[in-house]
Parts: structure tokens; C-alpha cells; sequence
């Protein structure tokens, strides 16, 4: 179907769901300001799913500890689409100053979740007015995103999420600050990266730093690996894959007059291809336990494999971006974006049912509102727009 042939049909506009924006506001803003962290969704998974139910879906709860998944069923379509959304936050302390900024200490929707379940909770209120498709939809809110290992995708995922609602295609979208505000992203094939984490403690013998020759020192032992690693992606790694190595944490002591006996080292791993990733963990632990015993102390690694790539599945990608395109224009889509090394575990739900994961602009990242950031808000103008997406790929697919 042409873009000209699908606007000739009823199918959901951004324009249908401007009426709602209010009302999608309020509830990204009550979500913003009770956020919680994975696996202890308890308040938002309990206010989605009274939405949901209100608006005459069947919900099902405690996927996973606090998953759910609300279904609704129109015409007789034999078709069945799966639409996801993360719910929880970071442990962030807050600095935006809005009105309606976390109430909960330390605990920030610095990453969108908010947004995401806002925009998938308009596009099921207006479905369930509209009932404009034939077939099964499944609305999937997941726990958990956020923790980088044993994470509430792969906990639905291995507690039979696609056994009890299957799907024929499922979607998921993420907003992306640093492009254009309501501008939507996909790539087929590999599109977000695998990531690992790695936590080293290097031990060696404490003593007084008046007489470090009586003492094995950990800190110049962690150091020579810091700059050791550094190699690893420069001098291992075909220059066509991209890859990262990052040290993100380096500890050791707490007095100047005092030589440690122990430095700890925590390290981010990024990659794409399977034979990167498991090249890196090799060079990565031999590294580091050859730089050690060069300086007498000994390494403790802790290699903790994370989520795997991001792949989207060509024939989903290109639905994807046929749909954003009739919705808001070509122009505003970009349908082979970069390659993206950060992580997402929608990964584990892509290895199991075609699908793809959409990126939506958040407007600028500076002076603050970068993902992650304590200054971060999600773009409420992305609620009708996004929203619109969903309903319209639903529309689309189930038909």
C-alpha cells in the first residue's frame, strides 16, 4: 500500500489525538512524579493497569514481578501485533525544577520510560474508542528496563510472554534527544549495540605510602590497566566494527598517607557482532590479568555479559518506517539512521518475535537534557504524535 492509498483509508492522524493531550500530559506527569526503579514498579504497573481497565482492555498482571499486558480483540483478523513500553527509572536525584518533578528521592524518570508508557497508554485509549482494526492487539509494559543485566524483558521473555500472547510482530520506541522533536528513526539489521559490563577488583598489598617499596601498590596496577585497555578496540578490533571500551569507574583508598591493598575498576563493553563481543571479553580479561601480575598484584574479574543487540527485523523496519512516514512525512523520517551503542533489552524480545525498535526525537540534548541527565524532561509535544504511531501501525497491521 502506497502512502497515497493509506491516507484515502480512516486510519489515525497526529490530529485525532491532539484532543487527548491534555489528558496524556497529566498522566505522563503523574508517572514522572512517582517514578520507581526495576522490578519495583508496583504504583505505576497498578495505575496503568486501572487505565486499562477502565478503558475495557483485559489485563493481565505480574508478568515478571510487575510486568503486565493488556489485550483487546476487534473483528476476527487472525493477526496478532505486540506493542511494549518500559516503566521504570534511575536512581537520579532530580534537578529539572518542573512542577511536577519526582516526589521520590533519588529515584528520576531521566530516561523517557514515562513518556513511553504515556504514549502507548493514549494510543490504547484511543483504539479502544476507535476499534478500527481486526485481529488481537497485546499492549506489553515491561519492568525492569533499566538494569543492564537479568532485566525485565528477558524475565518476560523466560516467563513465557509470547506463549501466553503471541504475537505476529511486535514494536517498541524510545525517544531520542539530539534529533528533531517528533521525528522518527529506524534501521534494519543490527541498530542498537550488545552490552556488557566488567567489575575488576585488583589486589595487592597495603602499607604506608612513606615506604611503598615494603607494599604491592593496586592503584598503579589499576592505572597500567586503564591505559591498557585502552588499546583493546584501537589494536584488536577491525577498524569496520565498531566497538566500545570504556572504564567508567576507578576506586582506590581513602588517605593520602596510606597505599591501599585494593582498587576496583568498572568497565562498560560495547559491540554488535557476536565474534566482537567475545573477542573483547577475551583481550579484555587477559588484559587485565597480565597487567596485574606485571605489577605482583592479582585481578579479580567479574565479566557480567548484558543485553545482546538491538536487530530489527527488515520486513517490520521497513512497516515501521512506511507508517511514520505516511503519519508525519517523509522528510521526518529517517529510515537508515546510525548504528547507536547504547543498549536496550527489547533486544531479548526481538530474538523471539519479528519486530523492530522505533526511535522518536526529544528536541535538543544540551544544557542538560541528555538521557540519563538529573536536568531531563520528555517532550510532551511527542505524546499525541507518538501515540499516533502506535494506533496507526495497529490500524495498519491488523487489517
Amino acid at each position: 500500500m502506497t502512502a497515497s492509498e493509506a491516507s484515502s483509508q480512516s486510519y489515525t492522524e497526529v490530529a485525532d489525538l491532539l484532543p487527548l493531550q491534555a489528558e496524556l500530559a497529566a498522566i505522563r506527569h503523574h508517572l514522572h512524579q512517582h517514578p520507581e526503579l526495576a522490578f519495583k514498579e508496583h504504583g505505576t504497573a497498578g495505575y496503568i493497569a486501572g487505565k486499562l481497565r477502565e478503558w475495557g482492555y483485559a489485563v493481565t498482571t505480574g508478568i515478571a514481578g510487575t510486568g503486565l499486558v493488556a489485550t483487546l480483540q476487534a473483528g476476527s483478523g487472525p493477526r496478532r501485533l505486540g506493542l511494549r513500553a518500559d516503566m521504570d527509572a534511575l536512581p537520579i536525584q532530580e534537578a529539572t525544577g518542573l512542577a511536577y518533578a519526582s516526589a521520590n528521592a533519588g529515584v528520576m524518570h531521566a530516561c523517557g520510560h514515562d513518556g513511553h508508557s504515556a504514549m502507548l497508554l493514549g494510543a490504547a485509549l484511543w483504539l479502544a474508542r476507535t476499534r478500527r482494526f481486526s485481529g488481537t492487539l497485546h499492549l506489553i509494559f515491561q519492568p525492569a528496563e533499566e538494569r543492564g543485566f537479568d532485566s525485565g524483558g528477558k524475565a518476560m521473555v523466560d516467563a513465557g510472554l509470547f506463549d501466553r500472547f503471541p504475537c505476529d510482530m511486535v514494536f517498541a520506541m524510545h525517544n531520542h534527544p539530539g534529533e528533531p522533536q517528533g521525528h522518527f528513526m529506524v534501521r534494519s539489521g543490527p541498530f542498537m549495540a550488545a552490552g556488557d559490563r566488567v567489575f575488576v577488583k585488583i589486589k595487592g598489598v597495603g602499607g604506608h605510602a612513606a615506604r611503598p617499596h615494603q607494599t604491592v601498590d593496586p592503584l598503579v596496577a589499576a592505572s597500567a590497566v586503564v591505559m591498557a585497555l585502552q588499546t583493546i578496540v584501537s589494536r584488536n578490533v577491525d577498524p569496520n566494527d565498531p566497538a566500545v571500551v570504556t572504564v567508567g569507574r576507578l576506586r582506590a583508598g581513602d588517605a593520602l598517607n596510606v597505599i591501599p591493598a585494593e582498587a576496583e575498576i568498572g568497565i562498560s563493553v560495547r559491540s554488535f557482532s557476536p565474534a566482537v563481543r567475545a573477542l573483547l571479553k577475551e583481550r579484555i580479561c587477559t588484559v587485565i590479568d597480565a597487567t596485574a601480575k606485571a605489577y605482583g598484584a592479582t585481578a579479580q574479574i567479574d565479566y557480567v555479559e548484558g543485553y545482546p543487540t538491538v536487530v530489527n527485523e527488515p520486513e517490520a523496519t521497513a512497516f515501521a518506517a512506511q507508517v511514520a512516514a505516511e503519519l508525519v512525512g517523509e522528510e521526518r523520517v529517517a529510515r537508515d539512521y546510525p548504528q547507536l551503542m547504547g543498549s536496550e533489552d527489547f533486544a531479548y524480545m526481538l530474538q523471539v518475535c519479528s519486530g523492530a525498535l522505533i526511535r522518536i526525537g526529544n528536541g535538543p540534548a544540551s544544557n542538560g537534557r541528555g538521557l540519563h541527565n538529573p536536568g531531563y524532561d520528555f517532550h510532551d509535544g511527542n505524546l499525541a504524535i507518538g501515540a499516533a504511531l502506535w494506533c496507526r501501525l495497529a490500524e495498519r497491521f491488523l487489517r
